[in-house]
């Protein structure tokens, strides 16, 4: 995956000056520090500026932070708190605290392909659990009963 770090190279590079770019998109806060140093505001009035040009934050949950990150320094967590498939090896997957079903620029499989592929029955379970539970609100229709002092209530019908 060397050839998909753009960090490596072109503006980013330029942009760092040594500095590491941080992919993860899980963050720790201290918010007494973040708020002492008006952090919240430094990275809105960013935002605004960039956010101008059509070619800027593609990636705003990584790319906002790295570049402010010379003035609201963040650090990386160690890679365990947010495994991803395109950056991690399958080997230190057990060791995930968090898994991130990111786009893989060399598998190209779309996200639910992805997830079945590295949850295995986890997912499977969880996407029944989810479907199951979609099939029960379906079936289920809300009314709305009003008394004659204009009290309504809403009641469920199966």
């Amino acid at each position: 995956t060397e050839g998909f770090r753009f960090w490596k190279q072109g503006y980013w590079q330029g942009h760092l000056r040594g500095r590491p770019y941080h992919i993860s998109a899980l963050y720790v806060v201290d918010l007494v520090k973040f708020r002492r140093y008006g952090a919240g505001d430094t990275l809105r009035i960013l935002y605004n500026q960039l956010s101008q040009d059509p070619n800027s934050l593609s990636n705003l949950d990584q790319d906002l932070p790295n570049y402010a990150q010379h003035m609201v320094p963040i650090y990386s967590l160690p890679m365990e708190w947010l495994w991803c498939e395109t950056w991690c090896s399958r080997e230190t997957q057990s060791k995930a605290k968090t898994i991130d079903l990111c786009n893989n620029p060399l598998t190209k499989k779309p996200k639910l392909e992805a997830a079945r592929d590295i949850l295995g029955d986890v997912w499977i379970r969880y996407d029944e659990e989810i479907r199951n539970f979609e099939e029960s609100q379906k079936k289920k229709q809300l009314t709305v009963e009003c008394d004659e002092n204009g009290s309504c209530q809403q009641k469920e019908e199966l």
